[in-house]
């Protein structure tokens, strides 16, 4: 789509570049914001060419930069890896959680789904399941960093400030090595998901449950032990922010949502 509003268009190749005049917004792949109109955008700051190294592997887990794209990091997930870590086995299923083209995926980066903050977005759903935290550049040259989880704060709202960019999500070794367990339901088979419920079973056999799409917020339940399946039931159901559209009611998301939730424990307590 042409974007009539834009009159300027340049890329970041340092820190300093960052800096927003008015009207200014960050660009990555850009495929959110290309495929409607943006009347207060007046000029791009592509991202791109920072040349962040997309994935870094280090002792503590995975540094994934906001510019590596979903394809990226799908084909990373089914690559074999010393150490293991078998949480990543769910990545394409994340992928897929959207309505996301494999075409978007080329484009699409990570950082961009995480900051677009969609309550249905497909990397929010597996990112806050496995305690990733949002490592945020400051305008001030700081950085601050925040879970996944609460930097999303409704549907396509977030903490960012303005002047403040992505610079990377990191996930701790902790959760990389777990097992997980992703379950999604739409009310169209090829529609976008209205209930998103992803589990993991630490090594210690702590257990974390996720629920995205059906609220307007994640919600992350975690338990030193597996949860009896009525409190885990009565814990799913308890956001105040499921919601109704044009993808299903505040009512059946809910319901859903704990179908799903036994589903994930099942799976977790099998995989034992």
């Amino acid at each position: 789509m042409d974007i009539t509003s834009v009159t300027s268009y340049r890329f970041a190749r340092t820190r300093a570049d960052l800096a927003l005049a008015p009207g200014e917004r960050v660009l990555a792949g850009g495929t959110w914001l290309m495929s409607e109109p943006q009347p207060d955008i007046t000029g791009f700051v592509d991202i791109t060419r920072m040349d962040w190294p997309d994935l870094e592997v280090h002792p503590g887990g995975l540094r994934i930069a906001a510019t590596c794209t979903i394809r990226r990091l799908v084909d990373f997930s089914r690559a074999t890896h010393t150490p293991p870590w078998p949480a990543l086995a769910a990545v394409t299923d994340a992928a897929h959680a959207l309505l996301m083209s494999f075409k978007v995926w080329n484009t699409a980066t990570v950082g961009g789904n995480v900051c677009q903050s969609f309550t249905a977005a497909a990397m929010v759903s597996l990112l806050a399941a496995l305690d990733a935290e949002a490592i945020v550049w400051t305008p001030d040259g700081g950085e601050r960093h925040q879970p996944v989880a609460s930097f999303v704060t409704g549907q396509m709202t977030n903490t960012l400030a303005f002047g403040e960019v992505l610079r990377a999500i990191e996930i701790p070794a902790s959760a990389l090595t777990a097992t997980v367990s992703f379950h999604k339901m739409a009310l169209a088979e090829l529609g976008r998901s209205g209930v998103v419920v992803v589990g993991r079973r630490d090594i210690d056999d702590a257990v974390t449950v996720a629920v995205t799409a059906s609220t307007l917020t994640p919600h992350v339940f975690v338990y030193d032990a597996f949860p009896d399946p009525a409190l885990l039931a009565a814990d799913v159901r308890s956001p105040a922010d499921f919601f109704t559209d044009a993808l299903g009611d505040a009512d059946w998301r809910r319901e859903i949502t704990v179908v799903l939730a036994e589903r994930v424990r099942r799976d977790l307590e099998e995989s034992r």
